[in-house]
């Protein structure tokens, strides 16, 4: 069992959440030049400081593994974060419409609150997160068109503050 003065996690996706699909907001990235994916130039480069602001201890919970670390994080200005490893993907993981990442970040989190932003969470992993894991947990989903916009920053903040410590 977790201590009650652990603060939450947050587990990220990078695709999506942070990098968003749809039309550039024509303010490319600075730093994002140069680093061989046009998509960085979307990057946020506050979104940093607004993940940290949250309180949270923040997880990479993404397929860019630790390349998240050494790409991502420099330009959103976020210090060197944990990284789930997945694991080697096998048939019959969960049930039918089961995200892969949902039971690991359960196994994650180990019975501590904890945030999992994505832009791929559907119904199935609600269910799954609320009977197997004991303690509060927020699936947030967001537009991969849009990536996390002030209405996500104040949903989250809004859902952490009744489980933040002390």
């Amino acid at each position: 069992m977790t201590s009650a003065t652990e603060r939450p996690l947050l587990c990220l996706d990078v695709d999506g959440p942070l990098i968003p699909f749809g039309s550039s907001s024509g303010h490319p990235h600075p730093a994002a030049a140069g680093q061989g994916n046009p998509l960085l130039e979307r990057l946020d480069p506050e979104l940093g400081s607004r993940l940290m602001a949250l309180g949270c201890q923040l997880v990479w919970a993404t397929t860019w593994m630790e390349e998240a670390n050494e790409v991502v994080s420099p330009l959103v200005g976020l210090p060197r974060l944990p990284v789930v490893e997945w694991p080697a993907p096998s048939a019959g993981q969960g049930p039918h419409g089961l995200h892969w990442k949902t039971g690991r970040l359960v196994e994650w989190a180990d019975g501590r609150p904890f945030i999992w932003v994505d832009d791929e969470i559907a119904a199935m992993d609600h269910l799954w997160v609320e009977a197997s894991h004991p303690g509060p947990a927020l699936l947030h989903r967001v537009d991969p068109a849009r990536g996390l916009v002030d209405a996500d920053f104040s949903a989250l903040a809004g859902w952490l503050r009744p489980v933040m410590p002390g």
